[in-house]
C-alpha cells in the first residue's frame, strides 16, 4: 500500500503564537530573542526576514538589518501548550502523530485512513480549516510518501501554501532544488559540497557512494538515500515517542574553557533527570547540539544501552554526547539536550539475584534529594564535581 504522510508546519511558529497573545504585533515585524548578553535570533516574521534576519544571527546585527522590529524573549512554556493544542486537532484522524524537532511541526501517518477520512489531501484540507478556526493558526501542509520527501515539500511552499508529491515522483520532485532545502543536509555538507561547484541536489544524486565519501565523510548512506528521496522511518505514534524533554543553557560570554561547558552539560542532565523521574519516565536516547559563536551547529545522538532515568547515568550520557559534537576550538555559544524515546518507567525485579545494594541506595538518595528540591528550590542543595 502507498504511504501517505503529511507534514504539517506552522511557519514560524513561536512568532504566531506570540502574535495570538498580543494582536497589535500582526502588522508589525517581530524578532524573537532571549534577552542575554550576545544573543542569538530564537525566530523571526516573515518581514524580519525580508529585512536580512536570520535564526543564529547576532541579535546586534539583527537589530541593524530591522530596526523597526519588535523584540521578545521566547516563552517556550506557552509554544508547547500551543504545539500541544495542535497535537490534539491531528490525533481524531490518525493515532500514528509525531512531533518532530522544532517547533511547530507535525507529521501523520494517514496510510489506509481514506474509507473513513477521504483522500490525504483532503484531511489536510479539513486539519488546516479547523487550526485556523479554532486556534487562530495557519499551517502549511504537504503530502508525500515518506517524512523527508512531505517535509522538503513543505520548505518548498512555505511560508504558506500546500504541495502533494505522489509516489514515484520524489527524485524528479527533489532534482532541481537547492541542496539547503534537504534535511540530512548540513551546513557542514553543504559547503563541502558547494567548494566543488554542486549546489542542486541532482547534481549530488549524480555521485556515486565513494565521491559522497571522499566529499563529506561518514554520514555518506544517510546522504545518498536522501538526495534520491528514500526515507523509511516511521511516524511514531505517542506511545512510543511519550514527551519531549528539552533543555537548554546559554554561555555568557561564549566560551571554550571545559570546566566552564562541563559544568554546565551536567546540570542540564541532572534537570532532564529530575524532570523524567517527576514524570516517571525514563528514556532511551538523548541528543545533543552544540552551537559554536559562528553559528555553527553541531547534533548528535547517544543511544543508552538501558532506559535512564538518574543522574548518573544522564550525566554519562551528556557528557559522551558533549564530546562527540565539541571538535573544533571555536568558542561556544549554546548547548542543547533533548531526552527522546521516553516512556513510563518500569523497573523489573528479579525472583533470584540479589537486590544491587549501591544502586538501591542510590536511588533512595535521588529520591531524597528530589523531594527537597520540589519544597526548598534547586538552589537549596546542589552537587559539587569531582575528578576521579
Amino acid at each position: 500500500m502507498e504511504r501517505k504522510i503529511i507534514h504539517l508546519n506552522v511557519a514560524d511558529f513561536s512568532v504566531a503564537v506570540e502574535r495570538l497573545v498580543d494582536r497589535s504585533l500582526i502588522t508589525r515585524p517581530l524578532i524573537i530573542a532571549p534577552q542575554v548578553a550576545r544573543a542569538r535570533v530564537y525566530d523571526m516574521s516573515e518581514e524580519a526576514y525580508q529585512d536580512g534576519v536570520r535564526k543564529g544571527m547576532s541579535l546586534a546585527r539583527a537589530r541593524n538589518r530591522c530596526r523597526r522590529a519588535v523584540i521578545l524573549p521566547p516563552t517556550p512554556e506557552r509554544y508547547e501548550k500551543a504545539i500541544s493544542c495542535c497535537f490534539r486537532h491531528a490525533l481524531p484522524f490518525t493515532p500514528q502523530v509525531e512531533r518532530a524537532p522544532g517547533s511547530g511541526h507535525l507529521y501523520l501517518d494517514v496510510t489506509g485512513t481514506h474509507r473513513l477520512f477521504g483522500p490525504a489531501p483532503d484531511i489536510g484540507w479539513r486539519i488546516r480549516k479547523t487550526m485556523r478556526r479554532d486556534l487562530g493558526l495557519n499551517p502549511i501542509w504537504s503530502v508525500g510518501p515518506s517524512k523527508l520527501v512531505a517535509k522538503v515539500a513543505s520548505r518548498v511552499v512555505k511560508p504558506a501554501g500546500e504541495y502533494i508529491v505522489a509516489e514515484g515522483e520524489e527524485q524528479s520532485f527533489l532534482a532541481p532544488l537547492p541542496l539547503s532545502l534537504l534535511p540530512t543536509v548540513g551546513h557542514d555538507i553543504e559547503n563541502c559540497l558547494r567548494e566543488v561547484g554542486i549546489r542542486r541536489i541532482a547534481q549530488a544524486a549524480a555521485l556515486s557512494r565513494q565521491d559522497l565519501y571522499l566529499l563529506c565523510g561518514r554520514r555518506v548512506e544517510t546522504l545518498y538515500q536522501a538526495l534520491r528521496g528514500i526515507d523509511l522511518s516511521p511516524v511514531h505514534p505517542p506511545a512510543e515517542v511519550g514527551k519531549h524533554f528539552f533543555f537548554q543553557h546559554y554561555f555568557s560570554p561564549d566560551s571554550n574553557r571545559e570546566e566552564i561547558i562541563q559544568t554546565a552539560v551536567l546540570d542540564l542532565a541532572r534537570q532532564a533527570a529530575r524532570s523524567l523521574r517527576r514524570h516517571g519516565m525514563c528514556c532511551c536516547r538523548i541528543g545533543v547540539t552544540l552551537t559554536y559563536s559562528d553559528t555553527v551547529k553541531v547534533t548528535r545522538q547517544v543511544v543508552c544501552k538501558h532506559p535512564a532515568t538518574n543522574d548518573r547515568e544522564l550525566e554519562q550520557l551528556a557528557v559522551t554526547g558533549l564530546f562527540r559534537c565539541w571538535r573544533r576550538r571555536v568558542r561556544v555559544r549554546t548547548f542543547e539536550l533533548v531526552c527522546m524515546r521516553v516512556s513510563p518507567y518500569v523497573q523489573q525485579l528479579s525472583l533470584f539475584q540479589d537486590i544491587n545494594k549501591k544502586q538501591q541506595k542510590q536511588k533512595e538518595l535521588e529520591d531524597a534529594i528530589d523531594v527537597l528540591h520540589q519544597r526548598f528550590g534547586t538552589s537549596a542543595l546542589t552537587r559539587g564535581m569531582t575528578k576521579e
